[in-house]
């Protein structure tokens, strides 16, 4: 199971009972942050989301709704005692600002490792981590943005017909479920010996801060949840979206609709859209299954058999 927490989900700035760009993703106590808005120590301090074991950052472009929560983040994250290495992702030009986070912050007790602007999938050398291929895309904004899409891989059942077969000894069926490959008296056991057929994972993709490209929908293609900003929710607000690179509500539904994903959660509202669900029929007139975001929405995804 995948827990996830919309931690902020204003644009802009953030308003009294709205916090900045922010999504949390806890999967098998690993967890991960995209965005990190002002207002995100906050709700996870609310949501008792924990600030040590946060594993990963991706952050999606250089505009300070979506990165000034990041300095007092690492700062909290080296005061909870964390020793491990942290991962941030992000666009050209991630590595040169969080080099200029560091002369404020002046010392943390672990490593940073950043990766800038990653090309195509990727997946970390992380105990947890390597499960999730991480895909980025170039969006349209009006600086260098990233869209993100997580693939949460699931491992073959035991199949113990098959490991009985392959005369497996029995010491070695839990650790071969690991995915390790293993010699023992001399003779190599592998991980396909004792396991069955590959089962579909869970996907989660996030698109904000863009104008529509006709490359999305195949980014997105059949996510089990598209987080999506919905900047301005009125059509008739279509000529501010263009103007400033951002997307309507119905441009956002068109999207997932293409994509054909399970879910569609709208975030990243103007400061101006005090109210959301005036226009979520703009929305679900043309993708149903979509849902406003509110700032500690927490929801979770379970794999199908």
């Amino acid at each position: 199971m995948i827990d996830l927490i919309l931690l902020g989900c204003g644009g802009n700035l953030p308003t009294p009972n709205r916090y900045l760009s922010s999504l949390f993703i806890n999967y098998n106590g690993s967890k991960i942050l995209i965005d990190c808005g002002e207002g995100t120590q906050i709700s996870m301090k609310m949501k008792n989301c924990g600030f040590k074991n946060l594993d990963l950052i991706l952050i999606t472009h250089l505009h300070g709704d979506h990165f000034n929560g990041l300095p007092g983040l690492l700062s909290t994250i080296g005061n909870s005692g964390r020793t491990d290495d942290l991962t941030i992702v992000g666009p050209v030009g991630i590595k040169e600002y969080i080099n200029a986070v560091m002369v404020l912050i002046e010392y943390i007790p672990y490593k940073l490792n950043i990766i800038e602007n990653p090309k195509n999938t990727f997946s970390l050398d992380h105990d947890i981590l390597k499960d999730i291929e991480i895909s980025t895309m170039e969006l349209d904004h009006s600086r260098e943005c990233l869209g993100y899409s997580l693939y949460f891989k699931r491992r073959p059942k035991f199949n113990k017909e098959k490991a009985i077969s392959n005369n497996v000894p029995i010491i070695l069926w839990q650790k071969l479920q690991s995915g390790k490959n293993i010699v023992y008296n001399e003779v190599e056991y592998t991980p396909s010996m004792v396991l069955g057929d590959n089962r579909k994972g869970i996907k989660v993709s996030f698109i904000t801060d863009t104008r529509p490209l006709l490359s999305i929908p195949e980014f997105i293609k059949d996510s089990n949840l598209f987080v999506c900003e919905g900047m301005y929710g009125d059509d008739m607000d279509i000529s501010k979206a263009v103007k400033n690179h951002h997307m309507t509500f119905r441009e956002a539904a068109n999207l997932a609709r293409l994509g054909n994903v399970d879910k569609l959660i709208l975030t990243h509202f103007s400061p101006s859209l005090e109210d959301p669900y005036i226009y979520l029929n703009n929305a679900t007139s043309i993708f149903k299954n979509t849902i406003i975001g509110e700032d500690r929405l927490s929801f979770n995804l379970n794999f199908k058999d």
